[in-house]
């Protein structure tokens, strides 16, 4: 196998499924009505309901999804081999991450913006809103830690990275002011000012690594840990037109370029896969991933193929940001293929290692002195990025050091190797933060809403006081988490977590689409949510009986335990009510009309549509 084939058997797929099957989706069981005034315009309030273009709309919602998951998952399970993976990437994308991204927005869209937890409250009950509200919150603190943790470890002590990647920040405002104010709606021009400035600053980055802002930059882990969370906070406060919109449509076409040079340098190189199809530890026992393919390979392998954090976004700032119901098509569906052609790109990097090289990296010496294998080609691959790579664990420094070799043998690239090794880990880094800013946002909507039960000002999105309150905790408390943990304390926790509000998430798909009056395609959400519930449920309980107890961490146990408890009775309850429109009581043709997710476009909302956008959609 080499990575040339994976390429077009991964552009084929990608393509076919976005061309036919999200397509039907789309037309057949949403039914997506462009004559719709969407929430954007009818709440339009220039801080979080805001029309945005589509371009750049898919380049903040792709920035926010795609974090440290489709760029380390699939490389830390290429401990089971090539070929797991790839089939996770491709089926997983197609049938389930998509369908549950493209489901939750045009729901989130159809209640104006409503988060799932929201949601859930109104369409299931209050048990199940109040037990997903809990759960939502709690697994976004989690995977906020698990990313930021990553670009923690990325960035301190690392000048050129921490200049680069805060440099962004300016950046982002100085396209937004010239989008505003200076030339309205001139994307073309913001995005030649933000590229040309990036690139300056990423080819400046050595330089000012040796001057005393450089110096100035040398941050350890705690105070980068600090900075973060007050960068999070920084993003959840200001207007999305300010900082996070410019900065994510910024960063996300840098991934996707950085992505399409990946793929043309694998077309020209046409690296050897040389992990085999399967190990030997597709059984058990790996060095990275302690358990079997199934169930560890789904819970590893999150972002790329199915995430549950994408719930989050697709019913946090995108909803809320959506011109036409079209646009959901592209936007959702579309990003999420993309999503996981990266990790496609990821796994095809980490493979063409050889095998006792990758293990060296992502293992500390000791245990990979255990596995009885020879390095052959890490003295020369350290000397080519110029760092010490044996031992460093996380896959970060393992996609690194594969985008480098595959790139290094391209004749006039053979001597930057160094350079394109820090560019690929700045690039990840970048990768990782957009998720950071939009998902402490998103999680501070959620506080809002779910404090607002308690207090109604703070449900109130215009409220101030409400605003820097809920920012500050969602900041302080994943914060908290990440400076106080580490990754073999935090990751295991989070991708479990996040598969389980998968699974929660695809149990609110099915019940769209029941009262939207389709429930003929119910199949579309129900397969992949029973699928992910029994995997990672599964999951769950072998990290707690295998992992966690004999390591004596009663801390994972009871948060495990909780997230579990909280997911039961979400699905449970999920099931009952389907049993009940299904069977028992079947929901009636005027009850299915009243719903928001009722696809016939009505003349009310024909005559709302032309008189707020008569001539923007």
């Amino acid at each position: 196998m080499n990575g040339l084939t994976l390429v077009i058997i991964g552009v084929c797929v990608y393509a076919l499924a976005y061309r036919f099957y999200g397509a039907f989706i789309a037309a057949k069981v949403l039914a997506l009505d462009p004559s719709r005034a969407t929430p954007a315009y009818r709440l339009e309030n220039g801080y979080d309901y805001v029309p945005t273009n589509k371009l750049v709309l898919f380049g903040h919602h792709f920035a926010a999804i795609a974090g440290a998951g489709p760029l380390v998952g699939p490389v830390l399970a290429a401990q089971f081999g090539y070929l797991p993976g790839v089939l996770w990437i491709l089926i997983g994308a197609v049938v389930a991450g998509a369908v549950h991204d493209m489901v939750i927005l045009f729901g989130s869209v159809r209640y104006d913006g409503a988060s799932i937890i929201d949601i859930s409250r109104k369409e299931v009950g209050k048990v199940t809103g109040v037990a997903t509200a809990i759960a939502v919150i709690f697994i976004l603190i989690i995977a906020m830690a698990g990313l930021a943790l990553v670009i923690v470890n990325a960035l301190f002590n690392s000048p050129w990275a921490t200049f680069t990647v805060g440099i962004t920040i300016p950046i982002a405002f100085l396209m937004a002011i010239y989008m505003k104010w200076i030339r309205p709606r001139d994307i073309a021009g913001a995005t030649i000012i933000g590229v040309s400035l990036l690139i300056i600053a990423v080819a400046s980055g050595p330089f000012i690594a040796r001057t005393a802002l450089g110096r100035f930059l040398m941050f350890d882990a705690k105070q980068m840990t600090v900075i973060l969370a007050s960068y999070g906070f920084l993003a959840a406060v200001l207007p999305v037109w300010l900082l996070l919109v410019p900065r994510d449509y910024l960063s996300t076409y840098m991934k996707l370029g950085v992505i399409f040079l990946l793929a043309i340098g694998v077309i020209i190189v046409n690296p050897a896969i040389k992990m085999p199809a399967f190990t030997q530890f597709v059984h058990g026992g790996g060095p990275i991933i302690p358990g079997k393919v199934w169930p560890f390979l789904f819970i590893t392998i999150a972002c790329g193929a199915l995430s549950g954090f994408h719930a989050l976004i697709s019913s946090g700032t995108t909803p809320k940001m959506i011109k036409n119901e079209k646009d959901i098509l592209p936007i959702a569906y579309g990003a999420m293929l993309a999503e996981g052609f990266v990790a496609l790109m990821a796994l095809i990097a980490a493979t063409s290692l050889i095998p006792a090289d990758y293990f060296a990296i992502n293992v500390s010496p000791a245990v990979f002195e255990k596995l009885g294998m020879k390095v052959v080609d890490l003295p020369a691959l350290s000397q080519l990025v110029g760092e010490n790579i044996a031992g460093r664990p996380g896959g970060a420094v393992t996609l690194g050091v594969g985008m480098t070799f595959i790139f290094s043998k391209i004749p006039f690239l053979a001597k930057l190797g160094g350079y394109i090794y820090h560019f690929v880990v700045l690039f990840e880094a970048l990768f990782i933060l957009t998720t950071i800013d939009a998902g402490t946002r998103v999680g501070r909507y959620l506080l809002q809403e779910a404090g607002g039960l308690i207090y109604k000002p703070l449900k109130n999105t215009n409220w101030w006081p409400g605003i820097i309150l809920t920012s500050f905790l969602i900041s302080f408390c994943w914060g908290y988490l990440v400076y106080g943990g580490n990754i073999s304390t935090i990751w295991p926790l989070f991708g479990t977590s996040n598969q389980l509000l998968g699974a929660i998430a695809l149990a609110l798909g099915t019940t769209i689409i029941i009262k939207k009056g389709k429930a003929g395609y119910l199949w579309i959400t129900l397969i992949p949510f029973l699928f992910i519930s029994a995997t990672t449920l599964y999951a769950a309980y072998l990290n707690i009986v295998n992992n966690y107890l004999p390591q004596g961490n009663v801390v994972l146990v009871i948060l495990s335990i909780a997230i579990v408890v909280l997911a039961v009775i979400i699905l449970v309850e999920s099931a009952l009510k389907w049993y009940k429109w299904l069977v028992t009581d079947k929901l009636t043709p005027e009850e299915i009309k009243a719903s928001p997710f009722y696809g016939e476009s009505t003349e009310k909302n024909q005559a709302e549509h032309q008189a707020i956008c008569p001539s923007k959609n």
